[in-house]
């Protein structure tokens, strides 16, 4: 069998920003870093430096920027053999799905006029396993069935991103163009120079961000700082999780892409009695295209346009092409442009006395209205504690984190 060899990257790729050499460096003693606690375990001193480096991203979050905020995003999910690896439990695919389908959920409830789409790469080739849609259960559903995957082979990074460009360079240039690849293996079996295929997504200002499931890879280094994307590589489940949902936000626009007036349709949904006369039973588009019961329904969202039915919002209407969306949608896509301030954190001990003196915390954060805060919620604009006399309401990550971690006085 002949081998490859691996092409160089180009020179103008090659030229990484600069920075101080290790050996001109003083010593960091890093070993000092990891403290462990009583048991003998780091768990600890983990959770605190993913914390600092969580407040780290608030803190570099400022509003007032230009956002892309109608979205098209395909996310590329490794299915060679390394997959079957157990460092995550029970193993890679059964992990990574399971955190892409809560992924998927909180990427649509924040981005609700935006699309995302699911590609698989293994033995060499690259497939898509959805199309780009704003139908979240249609995703979910994909995940729960590729549980069942085989995994064999070598991905190829190539094929996936050139599927990906094949549709994402078609998209309008008021949108963003993203990929997120979820990279378990070592190597790439590609048919082409995939410096390439960089240079392609950079001209067609596709933006390719990475997250490493083994260890940090030249080439991904260089596709993520070619596209303006990230790469990082997780430490663990819950680091893992993290760096997904930082994918959440929709990222800075650039500079050189379009603004244009959106045309957007407002439908209200009308139901009509069985005892009207007039009322005529009609399928939806989704359920012409899908074939999926119910059958003839009276009620539903009809565009304003072409008065074609549809079930739910948001949907792009299938006949004129109108984007229907309800004013809660926009509200909360709009909400990005304005994050909250950055919160500081303070001790309990001095809310002892006051009306947070029943809030069983180890730690709080304040903003500067006096309102408390608990870090510990699923996502920045759930972490708000209204305060309201002497009531407190929050979100915490379950109800029964809720119950065993946050304990408030009068609920």
């Amino acid at each position: 069998m002949a081998l490859r060899k691996a092409q160089p990257a180009p020179a103008e790729m090659d030229d990484e920003p600069e920075r101080t050499k290790r050996w001109e460096g003083g010593y960091e003693r890093t070993w000092e870093i990891l403290k462990e606690d009583e048991s003998g375990s780091l768990k600890a001193t983990i959770e605190d430096i993913l914390f600092k480096a969580k407040r780290k991203r608030l803190y570099e979050h400022h509003g007032q920027v230009r956002l892309g905020m109608m979205r098209h995003l395909y996310v590329v999910i490794d299915g060679s053999r390394t997959m079957e690896d157990q460092d995550l439990k029970p193993n890679r695919l059964t992990c990574t799905l399971k955190l892409l389908e809560y992924f998927v959920e909180e990427y649509f409830d924040q981005n609700p006029i935006s699309q995302i789409g699911l590609i698989v790469t293994k033995s060499k080739r690259a497939e898509k396993m959805t199309e780009l849609s704003g139908n979240s259960k249609k995703h979910v559903t994909a995940l729960k069935k590729a549980v069942d995957m085989n995994c064999s082979g070598e991905p190829s990074l190539y094929n996936s991103l050139n599927l990906a460009m094949q549709t994402l360079k078609h998209m309008p240039g008021h949108t963003s163009r993203e990929v997120l690849v979820v990279l378990s293996s070592l190597t790439t079996c590609d048919p082409a120079n995939i410096y390439d295929l960089i240079k392609c997504l950079k001209a067609v200002k596709v933006r390719v961000s990475v997250i490493g499931l083994s260890a940090e890879v030249r080439v991904c280094t260089v596709l993520a700082r070619e596209t303006g994307g990230t790469y990082h590589v997780i430490l663990d489940e819950s680091h893992y999780k993290e760096l997904l949902m930082h994918h959440v936000s929709p990222p800075p626009a650039s500079s050189t892409s379009e603004c244009s007036l959106i045309r957007m349709g407002f439908p209200q949904h009308t139901i009509a009695s069985l005892s009207d006369q007039d009322a005529k039973p009609s399928f939806s588009m989704v359920q012409l295209e899908n074939n999926s019961d119910p059958g003839l329904t009276l009620g539903g969202y009809f565009c304003p346009q072409c008065r074609a039915k549809y079930c739910e919002l948001p949907v792009e209407c299938k006949i004129c092409g109108l984007t229907l969306v309800s004013a809660p949608h926009l509200a909360r896509s709009y909400h990005h442009l304005f994050p909250l301030d950055a919160f500081q954190e303070v001790p309990l001990e001095e809310y002892k006395g006051e009306r947070y003196a029943n809030l069983i915390c180890d730690n709080g954060c304040t903003c500067g209205s006096y309102n408390f805060f608990c870090h510990k919620s699923k996502n920045s604009w759930q972490q708000l504690l209204c305060c309201w006399r002497s009531w407190v309401f929050g979100w915490c990550e379950a109800p029964l984190a809720l119950r065993n971690t946050c304990s408030f006085h009068g609920l």
